[in-house]
């Protein structure tokens, strides 16, 4: 094996294996140490897998609801064994994906822990011994992990983090979730839809605190329609864990304290990066405020050479956000070497976020409150899934879509949407964002007919009083 490389990316998540990609592209030679699953938590144990459980989740609820459709489905039950099985494939391919992604960019992959000993080195604990690297540029991309709660400790029978409730040792009867953020309020959603008898418990005053107060609002009473539990301005004080179950104290928002019985509890209350033990404070990598690495526009840290992405850094937490930090760290690694390198700074507004409950919730840029607290003066137009013709074809109709523009300007300053494949519309405002479209190419844009990206146009013509449709 080679030890001396332009670049060595640590972590081969989604920041670390695509700024390994890019690095091969530009003619760095590049290597990739994992001390897991090529592919990190995002394609092994989070973004991907979570979405084939939601996919088998949602397939359950629309055979459900059959005679709304004109169709007769009997005796239908949800194998809680064979929807995991069949999310593990799927994350299976994804890893033997970007294995053949690291062959055909000629990246040589490294397994095991690595430590970084010294600018441009790196030592790592292989099954076959101690293998030292070196390299004029390292890239930190050792993502994070879920963040425990001192009295209820995950030990993945009883209380579960988001890995041990990818793969349930038994189906949950009365599911308790801590922490109402995308993690929490996904499994919410996934185990509510195939049976579970769900409770939220969320600390601040509404779910999905990051969101847009009124898509928040939608959602709690979306999801208590659909049979959950939400307690707002509400905290777990203790977990006792016993053989048949947990028995949890929770304050409410009006400080009353009562003990409740559930049979599991998810634990979604953040995350913790994932740096203690690659030697970042012999180096004396600066850490920022909450003690993820401190970077500046393209991710480099304090110590020449030696740069960070992902969720190691600071928020949001998204994997796609890492991915493209991974392509700015090494643009501007390129460029530092003389090669065609373009880094780009990526602004933190232009991220969208995505949640996959029923119903989904997508957004990008500054909500409504965010965007006053500002100094903006706002126009804000709204339209929802009622008013329009695909989504009462599709029998979806639960939902809504908001935008929020400078009144002086017509900047797009955010958008906000709730229900039936959100998440895949998101990305049309978020362009315009980038592009920095005003409201005038938005209405003056011709949207497709009958598509659901049609109420994104409607709630642009509201807010400036040429809605067509309601």
């Amino acid at each position: 094996m080679a030890n001396g490389y332009d670049l060595i990316v640590l972590g081969s998540g989604p920041g670390g294996y695509v700024a390994a990609i890019r690095a091969s592209q530009l003619g760095l030679k590049t290597a990739i140490v994992e001390r897991e699953n090529l592919g990190g938590i995002c394609l092994n144990w989070g973004c991907i897998p979570t979405k084939a459980l939601l996919r088998s989740a949602e397939v359950f609820h629309n055979m459900k609801h059959a005679a709304d459709y004109g169709l007769a489905a009997e005796k239908i039950s949800a194998d809680l064994d064979a929807i995991v099985k069949r999310s593990r494939g799927v994350a299976k391919q994804l890893n033997q994906g970007v294995t053949g992604l690291m062959k055909k960019n000629k990246i040589e992959v490294v397994m095991g822990d690595g430590t970084i000993t010294a600018p441009g080195k790196l030592s790592v604990k292989t099954d076959k011994g101690d293998v030292e690297l070196e390299a004029k540029n390292i890239i930190i991309a050792t993502g994070a992990r879920a963040r425990d709660l001192p009295f209820a400790k995950a030990d993945g029978k009883r209380i579960w983090t988001y890995r041990h409730a990818m793969t349930p040792p038994e189906m949950p009867s009365k599911l308790l979730v801590i922490g109402s953020g995308a993690i929490g309020i996904e499994f919410a959603s996934f185990y509510n839809d195939i049976g579970a008898d769900v409770t939220v418990v969320e600390m601040l005053d509404r779910i999905v605190p990051v969101e847009d107060e009124e898509i928040s609002k939608f959602l709690e009473k979306s999801l208590k329609k659909q049979g959950m539990t939400i307690m707002t301005g509400a905290g777990v004080k203790s977990i006792e864990t016993g053989d048949k179950g947990v028995k949890a104290e929770i304050e409410d928002s009006k400080g009353k304290k009562e003990s409740h019985d559930f049979s599991h509890v998810i634990v979604a209350v953040g995350i913790q990066p994932n740096i203690e033990t690659i030697g970042l404070d012999e180096l004396g990598v600066q850490p920022d405020e909450r003690f993820h690495i401190k970077t500046d526009k393209y991710c480099r840290t304090n110590i020449d050479g030696i740069y960070a992405i992902g969720d190691c850094t600071a928020g949001p937490w998204l994997a796609h956000k890492a991915s493209h930090e991974g392509v700015i760290a090494v643009e501007a690694i390129a460029q530092s070497m003389g090669k065609d390198g373009h880094p780009h700074a990526m602004d933190v507004n232009n991220i969208p976020g995505c949640t996959y409950c029923h119903p989904q919730i997508a957004s990008v840029g500054l909500t409504e409150a965010k965007a006053k607290e500002a100094g903006h003066d706002v126009k804000v137009g709204k339209f929802p899934f009622i008013g329009n013709g695909k989504a009462i074809a599709l029998g979806e109709t639960e939902g809504f879509i908001k935008t929020v523009f400078d009144a002086k300007t017509g900047e797009l300053l955010g958008a906000h949407m709730i229900g039936a494949e959100v998440t895949e519309l998101i990305q049309g405002y978020t362009i315009g964002k980038t592009l920095e479209t005003t409201e005038a190419e938005l209405m003056n844009t011709v949207f497709p007919h009958p598509t659901l990206s049609e109420m994104m146009h409607e709630s642009v013509l509201d807010a400036y009083g040429r809605v067509l449709h309601i």
